[in-house]
């Protein structure tokens, strides 16, 4: 797993180099990514990490709501970068790296929380959402619902400051081509 952070720079820099940006590419991009960072921030404000199985929110209909989010934000840069390649690039390196972190992390899951676990897994999709059943639903979400307090314990910011960051780099990109042409 600490591969996806080696790789992942280069990854970005070569992102960077293929993209082709455009002013509407980078507001449409930023639309999407802005609904991932929502997703994102959601899950983020259910997730008590390492004290108890978060099946609620997003949870319900996903067992991992971060990376859905995670995705969608990465398709928002997809969108903004204007580029097949770049985003082929992007969708590879995300297919690969995070379908085995996700694996990884059921491993970890299943021996803290065990047949809790099992029984949570059973019902609930890996990545992409369900529509949960309305019975189980209430009764998993009984008394436990976003916590802006839990967000920011989870330092879910900081997803949004490097979206910004990463969008203004976009944005460089795009004047970095119009300006001198590479």
């Amino acid at each position: 797993m600490r591969w996806r952070v080696r790789v992942g720079y280069p990854v970005g820099a070569l992102y960077w180099v293929l993209a082709r940006p455009m002013r509407h590419a980078i507001l449409y991009g930023a639309i999407v990514a802005a609904f991932g960072l929502l997703v994102r921030g959601i899950a983020a404000g259910h997730l008590r990490k390492d004290k108890a199985l978060a099946t609620t929110g997003p949870y319900a209909s996903t067992r991992n709501p971060l990376y859905l989010g995670s995705a969608i934000l990465a398709a928002g840069f997809v969108v903004a970068a204007h580029s097949w390649i770049a985003g082929a690039l992007v969708g590879i390196y995300f297919g690969v790296f995070y379908y085995a972190v996700m694996r990884n992390e059921e491993q970890d899951l299943r021996v803290r929380f065990g047949a809790a676990f099992d029984e949570y897994a059973a019902r609930v999709a890996l990545f992409f959402p369900r529509v949960p059943d309305p019975a189980v639903a209430a009764a998993a979400g009984a008394g436990a619902g976003f916590s802006w307090a839990q967000y920011l314990r989870n330092r879910e910011y900081r997803a949004l400051i490097g979206t910004v960051a990463g969008f203004g780099i976009v944005w460089l990109r795009m004047w970095i081509r119009a300006k001198y042409g590479y």
